[in-house]
């Protein structure tokens, strides 16, 4: 009878099977009982009692319950056994067997003695062993196999059945195992999903994109683990049928075929679990991912409608509509800006509203939340797009209406003009004034699309932008308006009477503008020095009144209309002093407000919270030097302004006066750059808002920072403008001064800016003296290496260079654009080299291009084409550079001339052995040189280097030539100013004027080989510099090779041949080029003599 015990796995018994003292062979009775042998095991009486029930228990419970329900047939091997372990065997099975009997079938010794005494024991001892089945005695397996059919039975039992019992156990194990893999992935999945089930959903984006992940990756563990169980279960599935695979006609026993139909019946049921299990996920992987999906989106729109609010509370702060035209433009542009930053913000908005249609076609769980929000989005959206448009129409309104005063206002302003500039003299005569007439008929003719009509009507249709102040600006326009057309109408009236038939000649009085430049005394104000600006400026007010009484009577003598001329221009006068001083007040009071409301914020413990750290100790740098600016001009300039309010005219001294004073500029705007960038990255920061909020100022920090670049720009509109009304008074001069001045400045700063965005030079650039010029050019380079011209790297196609002309040095740069916002959209200047301005000289025409001209080095050793925009850029230039080296050249003769005076007294280098002269016959003739060439040197007006206004004629060089000089040896001497041989005139003569040259010292290149001196040692080779040091006796010059250092004499008639076509190192003379055009150089000697500190510069070519 079955027993319920606990069950038992071949893993847990596997040493206990391996003894095989009975296995379940697979074979089957003939109503299909499973068969257990007993095969011979001589220590089969050994076996443990726990073993051996465990085996047998085993052994019992792996048929179906079916077939062990029909009883199980024993074949107990004892053929090479006694009797009496038969026996014990028999009665120990009989004892232990846990299930149920059929049959026992038992094959008895074979042995004689032992088979004789089994069949008399086995009738003696029935009773003892007497079972509840049978027990059959068999004397061989022929008789086995009537009971039990041979193909049933294994080999050792003479039957055909394949059994291995290594195989068969390691089976048995698999697929117990297998079983239990399967049990336990079922049970992993069930608690898994009951964890998910029970799993909350989180509030927050990481929570949920946390938990998704953390899911995902237990059910990726998950579905690993149930593809290495179906892929152990198809092994073992594959290992039962591979004998059928291999050979159809093969058959399965019954115990293969269970253990067949088990691992397919576990496969199936992995495969239900794993399917059960997916379909659980997705729905769960669904609901997280929605939650995720709606987390991220609650998120956003908290985000998006943040940004808007901001965005939508800035553009109420638009409510300026400008009170000029450049003020609106300045607010356009600022809203233009706003726009396309917030576009961002809205972009993002209008996207996450759009997300809706999504939402409601996934099904989404939280629809209902999600539709209000996204309608609120959109929205606003439209509300922030609907009132920037609006703010941009009131702006192009009012942009609309300052196009209407200007053009208003300039019309006056012309009208003005006109009528002061019409001749009164011409005016006198009938055609005359026919002509002035129709002049002004002409001018009131263009009033049509320039004046303002109706003031009622701009009351009207600028109503919704007209403030208090631009109503007043609008009333002020339209008064000037009609003042001027009472002036044209008065005009007019006496333009007509002129006009009319006159009835007797009238004598024409001309006005005298030199009334007013002939004053009896010298103007206080053209006085500069040792007098402080309090004294000169009652000085010229006193002296003004003077020229003005004095005008005054020469006006009473003159027509009328000469005294409106007058009166008109003084009152333009008066209208520009004006703005020139509201304005300077206006800016004053703005720079005070920006130092007290922001830059003192920084330092207030109070404001500190609010100040980002990476902000914090960067004052300077945001607002550069405008403290220093500040006090310049409220304690000075503005005060000094103010005394001139009566004398708009003679204002120009006061700019004068102070124009040291305007170099703060510079620095301010070259800090500009780095102060916008600090702006761009902290423009958003709270602390910035809060300074804007307390001074209720419609603009932002930006706006207030630009106010400096801004004012110096103004001041040359305001001198331009006063300096058209006062062509004819005192002033006039000094406010042309003040105006080429303030240019001077606005060009300097504008130099600098480009300067401080030069990369990659290792030096100090101040060092290289004054910045004078810069500018954009195609450079081609041809450089000389001896006498081999060779173009460097073959560049027949321009380089884009930027140059920089310093004092001292030009610098070659390369222009990179670079990407970005307001002064970072600035190019930069990567440094490529730079030649020292000692060594340079100019060629100021070339052949073919008008605009072309050289710079070369070394004399001549490098040639830059240089290609300016226009010829007028290219004449600025060279100009500029012939300054240069004429100061250079300057400096140099000057100190060579002291030298020189020092120098008479000096001993002459001794002569050779080989000559004849006489040692002081030639001291007093050097000596004689020598008073000679300091007389020579005395006369000269400049060293060579006083230059005409104009460029020489073509084919002639440059009057008076610079000579050569080199510090390192004694008795140096220039050449004389009149030198033919570097002369372009002595060029075009050829080989034909080479007798009539005249040799002096200076330092030379040999065109070819001499050998043949006075003194054998000497000899020259073609391209060797040497130097000729003095004339001797006979014709002979004593010369020294600087290429070898051996010094001799040779004749003059051989020097000439040596160095006909060569040109001293330092010249002043005409190109080599071949266009006798006009060159210009100093050589690095020049400035070596005269103990000027030098930079070395390199000359990486770029």
């Amino acid at each position: 009878m079955h027993q319920d015990i606990i069950p038992l796995y071949a893993a847990d018994i596997q040493d206990q099977l391996k003894k095989q003292f009975a296995y379940l062979s697979g074979g089957r009775g003939g109503d299909g009982c499973p068969v257990i042998t007993f095969p011979d095991y001589p220590a089969f009486s050994e076996i443990p009692e726990k073993e051996f029930q465990n085996v047998l228990t085993y052994l019992t419970s792996i048929p179906s319950l079916r077939d062990a329900g029909i009883g199980f047939i024993l074949v107990i091997d004892r053929r090479q056994d006694k009797w009496t372990s038969v026996k014990a065997s028999i009665l120990r099975i009989a004892a232990s067997f846990p299930g149920n009997l059929q049959l026992v079938l038992v094959l008895r010794p074979t042995g004689f003695f032992h088979r004789a005494l089994s069949d008399i024991a086995f009738r003696f001892n029935k009773d003892e062993l007497k079972m509840k089945v049978p027990i059959i005695m068999l004397g061989s397996v022929s008789e086995l196999q009537g009971y039990i059919d041979k193909t049933q039975l294994t080999e050792d039992l003479g039957g055909t059945l394949d059994y291995c019992h290594n195989r068969w156990l390691s089976r048995r194990t698999a697929i117990e195992g297998f079983a239990q893999k399967v049990k336990q992935t079922a049970q992993i999945l069930q608690s898994f999903g009951t964890e998910l089930a029970e799993t909350e959903l989180p509030n927050d984006v990481q929570s949920t994109s946390s938990l998704l992940a953390t899911h995902t990756e237990k059910k990726d563990k998950m579905k690993e683990d149930i593809r290495v169980a179906v892929e152990q279960g198809d092994d073992i599935l594959g290992s039962i049928t591979k004998p059928v695979t291999e050979n159809p006609d093969y058959k399965l026993n019954q115990d293969q075929l269970d253990n067949q139909t088990t691992v397919e019946r576990l496969l199936a049921q992995l495969h239900e679990t794993e399917t059960a299990f997916d379909e659980f996920w997705m729905k769960h992987q669904q609901k997280l991912e929605q939650c995720l999906r709606l987390r991220n989106f609650e998120q956003n729109f908290r985000e998006v409608k943040a940004a808007l609010d901001i965005v939508s509370e800035r553009l109420s702060a638009f409510t300026d509509v400008g009170n000029s035209r450049s003020h609106v433009e300045h607010i356009l542009k600022d809203l233009a800006n706003f726009k396309e930053k917030s576009d961002e913000t809205v972009t993002k908005a209008k996207m996450l509203a759009s997300e809706r249609d999504a939402f409601i076609q996934s099904n989404h769980y939280a629809v209902d939340s999600i539709i209000p929000k996204c309608s609120e989005l959109h929205h606003l959206c439209d509300a922030f797009t609907t009132e920037i448009e609006r703010r941009r129409k009131l702006l192009n309104k009012s942009l609309e209406l300052h196009d209407l005063l200007e053009k208003s206002m300039k019309w006056c302003d012309e009208g003005i003009y006109l009528l002061a500039s019409q001749p009164v003299d011409k005016c006198q005569s009938q055609d005359g004034a026919e002509s002035a007439l129709q002049e002004i008929e002409k001018f009131l003719d263009t009033g049509a699309g320039n004046k303002i009509k109706e003031l009622n009507k701009i009351y009207e249709e600028y109503a919704h932008i007209l403030s208090e102040d631009l109503k007043d600006h609008v009333q002020k326009v339209f008064q000037k308006q009609e003042s001027m057309e009472e002036m044209f109408q008065k005009r007019q009236v006496s333009l007509k009477k002129l006009a009319a038939k006159q009835t007797r000649p009238v004598q024409p009085v001309a006005p005298r503008p030199e009334a007013f430049v002939k004053s009896p005394c010298t103007s206080p104000g053209l006085q500069r020095e040792n007098v402080s600006n309090s004294e000169s400026s009652a000085l010229r007010r006193v002296n003004y009144r003077k020229a003005k009484s004095e005008t005054t009577e020469l006006h009473q003598s003159r027509g009328g209309s000469t005294m409106d001329d007058e009166e008109n221009l003084a009152v333009l006068r008066q209208h520009v002093m004006n703005e020139l001083i509201e304005t300077e007040r206006a800016y004053v009071e703005e720079l005070l407000c920006v130092l007290e409301g922001y830059a003192a914020e920084m330092d207030n413990p109070l404001m500190a919270h609010l100040i980002p750290p990476e902000l914090q100790n960067k004052k300077d740098i945001l607002f550069g030097n405008m403290e220093e600016i500040y006090h310049f001009h409220n304690r000075i300039f503005l005060r000094e302004l103010e005394t001139y309010v009566e004398y708009p005219e003679l204002v120009g001294r006061c700019f004068l006066d102070q124009m040291e004073d305007f170099q703060i500029y510079e620095k301010y705007c070259q800090n500009k750059p780095r102060s916008e960038s600090l702006w761009r990255q902290f423009s958003d920061s709270v602390f910035f808002q809060e300074c804007q909020r307390k001074l209720d100022h419609k603009l932002s920090l930006d706006s207030y920072l630009l106010k400096p670049v801004q004012r110096i720009t103004k001041y040359q509109l305001l001198l331009k403008e006063m300096l058209k009304y006062s062509k004819n008074c005192e002033g006039a001069e000094d406010l042309q001064e003040a105006l080429t001045s303030i240019l001077g400045i606005l060009k300097a700063v504008n130099d600098s800016m480009h300067q401080i965005a030069i990369t990659g030079y290792d030096g100090n650039l101040n060092e290289l003296g004054k910045l004078l010029m810069q500018g954009s050019f195609n450079v081609w380079t041809d450089h000389k290496k001896g006498h081999t011209k060779v173009k460097d790297l073959a560049r027949f196609k321009p380089m884009q260079r930027h140059l920089f002309l310093h004092e001292k040095a030009v610098l070659f740069c390369k222009k990179r654009e670079e990407n970005g916002e307001g002064y970072e959209k600035a190019p930069s200047y990567s440094y490529k080299h730079s030649l020292n301005m000692a060594a340079v000289g100019i060629t100021e025409n070339v052949k073919g291009d008008a605009k072309k001209f050289e710079i070369w080095y070394n004399a001549r050793e490098e040639v830059y084409i240089v290609q300016a925009p226009t010829p007028e850029v290219k004449a600025t230039w060279v100009n500029e550079i012939r300054k240069v080296l004429t100061s250079q050249l300057q400096a140099c003769r000057e100190a060579s001339q002291h030298r020189t005076l020092e120098q008479t007294q000096s001993l002459p280098l001794p002569l050779p052995a080989s000559s004849c002269a006489s040692p002081s016959r030639n001291h007093i003739r050097n000596t004689k040189k020598t008073e000679e060439k300091k007389a020579d040197l005395t006369s000269l007006e400049g060293c060579g280097t006083t230059v005409a206004p104009k460029y020489p004629e073509k084919g002639k060089g440059w009057a008076k030539p610079s000579h050569s000089l080199d510090a390192s040896e004694e008795n140096d001497g220039w050449s004389s100013a009149e030198e033919a041989l570097n002369s372009s005139d002595a060029e075009e003569e050829g080989a034909g004027g080479a007798g009539e040259i005249k040799l002096t010292p200076g330092k030379y290149t040999v065109v070819t080989d001499y050998d043949k001196g006075v003194s054998e040692e000497f000899t020259v080779k073609s391209g060797d510099l040497v130097q000729l040091i003095r004339e001797g006796e006979d014709g002979l010059w004593f010369v020294k090779n600087l290429s070898s250092g051996r010094e001799g004499w040779i004749p003059a008639s051989n020097l000439l041949m040596l160095i006909g076509n060569s040109k001293s190192a330092q010249s002043l003379s005409s190109s080599e080029s071949g266009t006798a055009s006009s060159n210009l150089s100093t050589s690095s000697s020049c400035s070596d003599s005269c103990n000027v500190s030098s930079t070395s510069f390199s000359d990486i070519k770029g």
